[in-house]
């Protein structure tokens, strides 16, 4: 089933996301993390694409296994990353022939050791661009990402916005947003898009805290913030595991609480192929459900 119709008929869509581990036993770790996860019945799960060669082959394999083994249903990722035009073409039919309907189409991160995106010879320059192209050739539900504190290759939020409504225009049907924070950064971006023409429903992506020094080094690749209030928090923590563990979930369970109120279609976590921290979370909104407390659709801060 495409996404886009899943999110149209599941309020909230709960989806999580999984990376392609590098080794069989990751891989096996992976399908545990789904067991433990498939019980909170996700409206669809998706894996993402190794920039420049980095777990891409797995990509494909394990999102017809998550399917196919767990019957839910599994969006590829897929990067214009040192790929021809050609070889693009062979991963979507991969795609299709592996029983996928949706893929996320990217732009993609440069090459480990590099800092800049260069087009391949014989490739595509950029996610918009990679969108037309598999619209043209296929009937996937496709998605987009966005960047509620600006990409940072933006020059500014109305470039940036520019260039996400080519996305939109070009076949993407829903978007999945960089992680982030602070709520406010993503309630003041939100209506920005909107008057943008982009009226796709916008799904939050939340990581959970559950290893400090790893978001920092997340949050410095894409260019995300951390509130300093809880960086503050983070560090009188003094590199305590657990404690970091449990603040992490404490402050995603409110982030979510606070989105899924305000009339959010949705919640995408980024799990890091890790069950605990999105079961407690999950289980903490289902039990509160601060959907139920959100605006009517004609009042709600996202479209549908």
């Amino acid at each position: 089933m495409r996404i886009d119709e899943i999110i149209a008929t599941t309020r909230p869509c709960f989806s999580f996301e999984f990376f392609p581990p590098r080794t069989a036993e990751g891989v096996d770790g992976l399908y545990e993390t789904m067991r433990a996860l498939k019980p909170l019945d996700p409206g669809f799960v998706s894996v993402t694409y190794g920039a420049g060669g980095a777990t891409r082959e797995g990509t494909v394999e394990i999102s017809g296994t998550l399917k196919r083994e767990f019957g839910v249903e599994t969006m590829a990722h897929l990067s214009c990353v040192a790929e021809t035009a050609e070889r693009l073409v062979e991963i979507l039919a991969r795609i299709e022939h592996a029983g996928l309907e949706n893929v996320l189409a990217l732009r993609g991160d440069p090459p480990r050791g590099e800092t800049e995106f260069e087009q391949p010879e014989g490739g595509l320059s950029s996610s918009a661009e990679l969108a037309a192209f598999i619209s043209e050739r296929h009937d996937f539900g496709l998605g987009g990402a966005c960047f509620p504190e600006v990409h940072p290759e933006a020059t500014d939020l109305d470039a940036d916005l520019a260039f996400l409504k080519t996305k939109v225009d070009a076949g993407a049907g829903f978007l999945i947003t960089q992680l982030f924070f602070d709520n406010r950064v993503f309630f003041e971006w939100l209506p920005a898009v909107r008057r943008a023409g982009i009226d796709v429903p916008v799904i939050p992506g939340v990581m959970p805290i559950t290893s400090y020094a790893q978001i920092k080094r997340f949050c410095e690749l894409c260019a995300a913030t951390i509130p300093q209030p809880l960086a503050e928090a983070m560090e009188a923590l003094d590199g305590d595991e657990a404690a970091e563990l449990e603040l992490g979930i404490a402050c995603a369970a409110r982030q979510c609480d606070e989105l899924l109120a305000a009339g959010v279609p949705g919640i995408h976590f980024y799990t890091l192929n890790k069950a605990p921290a999105t079961r407690a979370i999950l289980g903490a909104l289902r039990a509160a459900r601060p959907w139920e407390r959100a605006p009517s659709p004609s009042a709600t801060v996202t479209a549908s």
